[in-house]
């Protein structure tokens, strides 16, 4: 199976829905796209802010629960605001990002893409070597 880009983010689309955003009140859903299946993931916020999961990292650790070692794709969605990844968020994909990871931020139905390397462009990563 090859990346739908829609299903992709359409999968974060619907995700978002899930939200947990009690205290934002901004909904956000991400699909990460790794070994031919689609894994989805919403934030869900915590009254101790430092608890809360972002949808980002909550759809990478779903495919990395399920077997994935590199990402191929991410959609970030939200109807409310640009859901550019945040610096945790970004170091994540970093870390699991394939070499041309491709990250599309999705408000509504305006789309930007981008690649790991130009959201996070000094990331904290293993040498080429080691991965």
């Amino acid at each position: 199976m090859s990346l739908d880009c829609e299903k992709l983010i359409d999968a974060a689309r619907r995700a978002a829905v899930n939200a947990y955003a009690r205290y934002s009140g901004v909904k956000i859903g991400a699909a990460a796209y790794a070994n031919g299946k689609y894994y989805s993931g919403c934030n869900v916020e915590n009254a101790s802010f430092g608890l809360t999961v972002c949808a980002e990292r909550a759809a990478v650790f779903s495919a990395v629960a399920d077997g994935a070692k590199s990402i191929d794709a991410i959609a970030v969605y939200s109807d409310d605001v640009e859901p550019v990844p945040c610096g945790a968020c970004r170091q994540v994909v970093a870390e699991f990002a394939a070499k041309d990871c491709r990250i599309f931020v999705c408000k509504g139905g305006a789309v930007k893409e981008f690649s790991a390397s130009e959201l996070l462009p000094h990331s904290f990563t293993l040498s080429e070597d080691k991965k």
